[in-house]
């Protein structure tokens, strides 16, 4: 048997991955890939969100939104210190790489309208997050990442429950209830698009293979459908999916993919896509992605240069 397979049927025994040595070559990379994306998922969730941190309606609105942004930052930091032990130059990844080459999704690179958009960024883009990450705490086969995400888990919840408040508070005003419907139709989509194409698109995953997620794309497309589209209902806010009592699953009533309107930030549900144009979009990716890279990168390269003029 050779070091991939040997690793695979150790791990499906319950092998728990402790360190470099436990990993062969596939593992790591795979590894890697999965937590820089994470990682940069969690960074660049922040710029967007500052976008309207002004706009918090009270001083204890600003705090909730302040604290969220700190665990962003939190959780980012600990996917970039788990891939700095596995020896990735985590200065080079984060302060030096092209904004194009961030893994972050695609509904990071757009900026915010108003208030309640951020709190169905939290509603949908956290329940993405609490979805996939709750994921790889339960099933990950790297020990740790599934200590570290003991609290991450936690407060990814609470970012996800902060934007139900939000929502459902905005329900109950004429003006805001139109602003969730608004926010509601770009935003629903985007948030499917966090778990990655069709299963039948992909002719393997090494991700499952190592455990280090336990369920498909549309599996965790599902669990998140079972929990947003049920509070959606609750509060009266109309989406484009509905349960199916026939095959136990959430069907979407538009096509996904579908077409998308970046200028205007809307989707054609008239005119269906391809992956592979989804693909391409997020390749190109949004409006902001390059002024929100450079935010991050700046504050390092302004204390570069004062480091130069001291020195």
């Amino acid at each position: 048997m050779d070091g991939f397979n040997l690793l695979k049927e150790k791990i499906n025994k319950g092998f728990i991955v402790e360190k470099i040595e436990d990993m062969n070559e596939e593992y790591l990379n795979t590894l890697k890939q999965t937590l820089r994306i994470v990682g940069d998922t969690e960074l660049l969730s922040v710029p967007p969100l500052l976008t309207v941190y002004k706009q918090a309606p009270t001083l204890n609105s600003k705090i909730t939104a302040l604290a969220i942004m700190q665990d962003e930052i939190g959780h980012a930091h600990i996917a970039y210190r788990l891939l700095k032990e596995l020896g990735e130059d985590i200065d080079e990844l984060l302060y030096n790489r092209p904004a194009h080459q961030w893994k972050n999704p695609y509904a990071f690179d757009f900026e915010l309208s108003n208030w309640i958009e951020l709190g169905v960024f939290n509603a949908f883009f956290d329940r993405a997050g609490y979805t996939l990450l709750g994921d790889a705490f339960e099933h990950t086969s790297y020990g740790p990442w599934k200590r570290a995400l003991i609290k991450v888990d936690k407060e990814e919840l609470f970012h996800l429950r902060n934007g139900e408040t939000i929502m459902r508070s905005a329900m109950e005003n004429p003006e805001t209830r139109k602003q969730v419907e608004q926010a509601v139709e770009w935003m629903f989509l985007m948030a499917l698009e966090f778990f990655g194409v069709a299963d039948e698109l992909k002719s393997r995953s090494t991700q499952l293979e190592y455990k280090l997620k336990g369920r498909t794309n549309d599996e965790l497309r599902q669990k998140w459908l079972s929990t947003g589209v049920p509070f959606c209902e609750s509060i009266g806010v109309k989406v484009p999916a509905y349960y199916d009592e026939t095959t136990n699953q959430y069907v979407l009533t538009v096509p996904f993919p579908c077409k998308f309107d970046v200028e205007n930030k809307k989707w054609l549900t008239d005119q269906p896509d391809t992956w592979d144009n989804m693909i391409e979009r997020f390749k190109r990716r949004g409006p902001r992605n390059r002024e929100f890279v450079e935010r991050i990168q700046s504050g390092a390269q302004q204390m570069a240069e004062l480091r130069k003029e001291v020195g």
